[in-house]
């Protein structure tokens, strides 16, 4: 599905994916390519190769949070974590005229700068904490920077977006906050269950993040926040990254008409300092789109027997827009916007400008690894 049809963004311009990849899917799809089993889940450092970090840069893209580390799955979750951390350092190093590190708002002005992409660590689960805080001053120094307080189910610190009975912040979890804001590590409220998310945005000091979600009024789906947490959310200072995904309708194959819906009601509840964009996907077009849907029906049964899918998961429904995907997808979304009467400054915002302003405020720096 090549989609390189639309003028790219300016040159200045800075684009952050609040959640997505840097690998090329197509790696994972042909007959001999990367066996994804042979991954942590999760983990798609193994998928990066020299088309998809040039189509990152084609794209215009500035920085994406990739998700590092455990999720789910029979792996330790301290030493999964460990390893794959050490993976994206080593792939950072063999690549440092496409890569760079980020540890603070800074790193991602200057990627942009020198034509690099900057990767920004991040967790989408707590799990590899085990019941240690003071593991989170290890991965603080090791370079991660936003961490994820759970995924989809309960664990030791929350529960998930799908956890019937929610019960919220453990007491674990608010000494969890508390130190991850400490470490300034930026605490995501993805993934997790309306009241752990507005818990978490009543105990924080310092402005949050859901970097990958979208709008339960416009589709309701417990993927999606509610109105109340959006507005909690930006209150607190915090910014939403509207997704890409099939939770932007609850039936049928999203079109990038959802995602501007989406955005546009965050926009109306959260003003327009406190909307951005996480896609959670890739860049790189899908070259064989029945090799995909096959991927896909496997990945989803994959998700079912770990106990972390979510409700309608679908091999009918792909995982991005097919309408809004590709090296354009950036660029095509600024034009849908400008069409639909947001101002050059409102889009920079969404594009990236308003989490570089919530990495400025929240990040701390660490010394490089």
């Amino acid at each position: 599905m090549p989609d390189k049809d639309h003028a790219p963004l300016p040159a200045q311009t800075i684009v952050v994916n609040a959640l997505g990849t840097l690998d090329n899917p197509n790696l994972l799809l042909a007959p001999g390519g990367i066996d994804r089993s042979k991954l942590a889940y999760g983990n798609s450092a193994g998928a990066v190769d020299e088309r998809s970090l040039a189509d990152a840069r084609a794209a215009g893209l500035s920085a994406v949070n990739v998700t590092l580390g455990h999720v789910a799955g029979s792996d330790d979750p301290f030493e999964a974590t460990v390893r794959d951390i050490a993976t994206w350092d080593a792939l950072i190093r063999q690549n440092p005229a496409a890569l760079r590190k980020v540890f603070t708002a800074t790193d991602i002005l200057d990627a942009q700068a020198q034509g690099q992409v900057g990767v920004i660590y991040g967790f989408q689960n707590t799990e590899m904490l085990g019941g240690d805080l003071d593991r989170i001053r290890l991965f603080a120094d090791l370079g991660v920077r936003i961490i994820q307080l759970t995924y989809n189910g309960r664990n030791h610190v929350a529960d998930g977006a799908t956890v019937a009975d929610d019960r919220g912040l453990s007491p674990f979890g608010v000494d969890v906050i508390t130190r991850l804001q400490r470490e300034g590590v930026l605490v995501d409220l993805s993934h997790s269950s309306t009241a752990t998310c507005l818990e978490a945005l009543d105990i924080a000091t310092r402005p949050l993040a859901i970097t990958h979600s979208g709008c339960r009024a416009r589709a309701d789906h417990p993927r999606n926040k509610s109105d109340a947490e959006l507005r909690r959310l930006a209150e607190n200072g915090g910014v939403i990254g509207i997704y890409s995904m099939p939770y932007l309708r609850t039936q049928g194959q999203p079109q990038a008409a959802d995602l501007i819906s989406h955005i546009e009601h965050a926009l109306e509840v959260c003003g327009e300092d406190h909307v951005g964009i996480g896609t959670d996907g890739c860049v790189s077009a899908i070259d064989d789109m029945p090799a995909y849907r096959r991927h896909l029906a496997a990945e989803i049964e994959t998700r079912r027997q770990l106990g972390i899918g979510a409700p309608g998961e679908t091999a009918e429904v792909v995982l991005f827009l097919p309408d809004l995907c590709g090296v354009s997808q950036f660029a095509r979304l600024a034009e849908l916007l400008a069409a639909r009467g947001h101002g050059d400054a409102r889009i920079a915002k969404i594009l990236g400008g308003n989490f570089v302003r919530l990495f400025n405020e929240t990040l701390t720096p660490r010394f490089p690894a």
